[in-house]
């Protein structure tokens, strides 16, 4: 299982997550822009928060939250179901963090 130590890891953690549900939904070409527009929003607002708490020290409780939710969002297949998932997983990260959404 993979260790996270830090906010920005579990920022990194989310972000390869995330990416992957990027992917899947850019797979519908009708939702496309909307897939990449809001994938653009949630990215920086991932490394806002990564450059100004990423050294901070991660509570194994968050840490184990963020990689279920990682494995989460890794087990949907669907294109239609990952792109709901796009405006879902980085306020549930973000909650997590302790970050307002």
């Amino acid at each position: 299982m993979e260790t996270l130590a830090t906010i920005g890891d579990a920022i990194a953690a989310g972000r390869l997550g995330y990416e992957d549900l990027t992917a899947l939904g850019e797979e519908i070409e009708d939702e496309w822009s909307y897939v990449t527009d809001l994938t653009s929003s949630w990215l920086e607002r991932f490394a806002e928060v990564d450059l100004a708490r990423g050294g901070q020290a991660l509570p194994d409780v968050v840490a184990a939250a963020v990689l279920a939710l990682v494995a989460e969002s890794a087990a949907i297949d669907d294109p239609h179901r990952a792109i709901d998932w796009l405006s879902t997983f980085p306020q549930v990260l973000l909650v997590a963090l302790g970050e307002p959404t």
